[in-house]
This record gives structure tokens, sequence and C-alpha cells, in this order.
């Protein structure tokens, strides 16, 4: 297995890629950017692009069979998130909540709790997800940080 930390993001819809490259760069930790779709990315030798095909889950599948336990996963998919806790990857939530084996078990509740409600509302609306805030993002930054020292410290040891 690979020790070397490695950073895997959901990236179809993940507002803090730019971030991520910045933390990658000033920690020298390998990024790799998975999406259903080509767009851009900084020409950088941490920094790789997997993109898969437009089939349901594709970009997940791939995430989830490469994490380990040198992995940190990106997304704020909560199935995904437990696919890879499962695997022993560290998992974060772009506005900075870590994902752990014990809070995942209600995440995953509150998602089939939230996709219950949403089918029974025909036509009203319950809401979205908050929108993403300058806070999100320093929480995101500093929980990233927070875990890549972590890996650090235990590899060294």
């Amino acid at each position: 297995m690979d020790n070397q930390i490695h950073i895997y993001v959901d990236a179809d819809a993940c507002p803090v890629k730019d971030e991520t490259y910045k933390v990658a760069y000033r920690t020298e930790v390998r990024v790799t950017i998975v999406s259903n779709s080509h767009f851009r990315i900084p020409v950088h030798p941490l920094i790789d692009r997997v993109v898969v095909s437009d089939s349901f889950d594709a970009a997940d599948d791939y995430i989830a069979e490469n994490a380990n336990e040198s992995s940190i996963v990106i997304t704020s998919d909560i199935l995904l998130a437990e696919r890879c806790l499962q695997m022993g990857a560290y998992v974060l939530a772009s506005n900075g909540k870590e994902f752990t084996k014990n809070s995942i078990g209600s995440a995953v509740a509150t998602r089939a709790i939230m996709a219950d409600l949403r089918a029974g509302m025909s036509n009203e609306n319950i809401g979205g997800p908050k929108a993403f805030t300058k806070a999100d993002r320093s929480q995101y930054l500093s929980a990233l940080d927070r875990i890549i020292t972590k890996m650090k410290r235990n590899a060294a040891c």
C-alpha cells in the first residue's frame, strides 16, 4: 500500500477545489480530481485529473475503489463518505465537517429521512442545503490542514 497522503476530490459540484490545490502545494500532498466532465485544473505535478463515464455513481465508484488509510476524500455525498470510511479513509465535506465512523450512521439516517420527506412533498419546497459561506470555506481549510498534519504525524511514528 502507498503510504503517501492522497486527496481525492468528488469534483463535479465541489466549491473548494482551489482551496484544496493551495493546501496541496503547501503540504506537498497529491490531489486527484474525479469528475464526469472535463474542466480546467492547474498544471502541477501534484494535481491529477480522472474523468469517468457519465454513468450514475461512476465518480463515486472510482473514489471508493481507490480510497484507503492514506486517503482524504472531499465530498458532500453521504453515501460516498460511508463507503470511503469503510476503506479507512478520512472524509471531509466542503463545509469543513469531517465524517467519522461515529457520525456517519446518523448522517445516513438523516439523509434517508430527508429523501422520504422530499418524496412526500409534491410541489412544496422543503428547502435544500444552506448557502456556502466564507465561514464554511475557512472551516474547510482549517479541517483539511488538521487532518493532513495528523496523518503526517501518524506516518512519522
